[in-house]
């Protein structure tokens, strides 16, 4: 069986779209279930829109034997270039905190997980829209294919998928 919490309605009203019987959605923050332990956890952008990650990510160690994250690498030299990029991304996507790939990855060694595996997800290759995302898509194209860690930290537009323990 599996389970899906979520804070927003928003989020929660698409997702029972997709309930049936193994499948079930819950508007609840998962830390207020008692004795709950899960297989898995998958821990989809949401970190950067925590105040507190840090207690998040201690609480969330105790739950699951693994977790599947997904950061979006907001930092990179185009977004720190370009004059009110990342307050853009605070009022678009409300996040709170951004990373780089070093950074996601620090922050999760330092909150006591072991990394089993990580990669980049090409979200702005793969979901490029409007035209300062369509003007980057092949560059970014290119120097994902030549150097992924150079791609992300010059022209931004990835995330990072951690599998970790």
């Amino acid at each position: 069986m599996f389970w899906g919490y979520d804070i927003s309605p928003q989020a929660l009203e698409l997702a029972r779209s997709r309930a049936n019987e193994k499948l079930h959605f819950e508007l609840s923050d998962f830390r207020t279930e008692n004795d709950v332990v899960f297989d898995l956890m998958l821990v989809l952008d949401v970190v950067e829109h925590l105040e507190n990650y840090w207690s998040f990510l201690r609480h969330l160690k105790a739950t699951s034997g693994y977790k599947i994250f997904h950061i979006p690498l907001d930092l990179s030299v185009q977004t720190v270039f370009r004059q009110n990029a990342l307050l853009k991304r605070r009022d678009l996507y409300a996040h709170l905190h951004y990373f780089t790939k070093e950074t996601a990855l620090r922050m999760l060694s330092d909150a006591g997980y072991e990394i089993l595996d990580y990669f980049y997800t090409p979200r702005s290759i793969e979901f490029a829209s409007g035209f300062n995302e369509l003007l980057l898509k092949l560059p970014r194209m290119l120097c994902f294919a030549i150097h992924k860690d150079f791609a992300a930290r010059l022209l931004g537009g990835f995330s990072l998928l951690v599998l970790a323990r």
